[in-house]
């Protein structure tokens, strides 16, 4: 069997550690980047490998290239502390690391919880993501939120998912949608320009497209919620977009 890494980046997760790695612990090497938490976090990956290594943050796309430096085998599975291997994909992954791999990535579908249901829809599902890949063809997305893995070769496709325990609580959702409207405007603001229109309409084309476009509404008050979220998750990044232009030219 070619020998797998598994990659966890973390701050202050001591919630969630326990039960990611708890997942992973079959694999060859577990390497941990910790980027200072204050909490156990690190001494709970510690009881699963001697690899815990503290890196400054300096971005989500700088901590998991850091990461996929650290690796010591070829072949890698890149997961969040709030995500869990299930035992269909253990068995796949191993499946295909038995034998010759046809691919040398493969995206895995993921199922997303939101408040402890999951969401089938509102293009939550099957939200495939590329994360086995072969550490030598592949390099991270320089962008500063929803970065991936990009490989320049085909790619394959796995069967069974991962979980993603997102938005356990609404105070952690708004703090979220903070944070990343933050970055996404920071990204954006010079490519986009953020009028009073955009700031009205973007908000509701993406309601809608969540809720209606892709079926939200068979996700009840859950998917009401989630099309909401990504509703104001716009309209904050074009505030910020906005902010951000009228800065600038005050600046000038």
């Amino acid at each position: 069997m070619l020998k797998l890494s598994v990659t966890v980046i973390a701050f202050n997760e001591e919630k969630n550690i326990r039960d990611c790695l708890e997942s992973v612990k079959w694999a060859d090497e577990i390497i941990i980047v910790d980027s200072g938490s204050a909490d156990n976090t690190a001494a709970i990956g510690k009881e699963y490998t001697d690899k815990v290594i503290y890196n400054k943050w300096e971005g989500f796309p700088a901590q998991k290239n850091f990461a996929l430096g650290q690796c010591s085998n070829e072949w890698v599975l890149s997961i969040d502390a709030d995500e869990r291997v299930t035992p269909g994909l253990k068995e796949e992954i191993i499946s295909i690391l038995n034998s010759e791999p046809e691919f040398e990535g493969y995206f895995i579908p993921r199922r997303n919880f939101f408040l402890g249901r999951e969401i089938r829809n509102c293009g939550w599902y099957p939200d495939y993501q590329m994360r086995l890949f072969k550490k030598s063809g592949t390099i991270v997305d320089n962008r500063k939120v929803h970065e991936g893995f990009l490989i320049d070769s085909p790619k394959g496709h796995l069967k069974n998912a991962f979980i993603h325990l997102t938005h356990s609580s609404l105070h952690e959702t708004f703090k979220k949608i903070n944070e990343y409207s933050t970055l996404e405007a920071e990204e954006l603001y010079k490519k986009k320009k953020a009028s009073p229109k955009n700031i009205f309409i973007n908000p509701m084309a993406a309601f809608l497209s969540h809720f209606i476009v892709r079926k939200g509404y068979r996700d009840g008050v859950y998917g009401l919620m989630v099309s909401l979220i990504h509703a104001a998750t716009k309209m904050m990044m074009y505030m910020k977009i906005w902010d951000l232009q009228r800065r600038e030219k005050e600046k000038n």
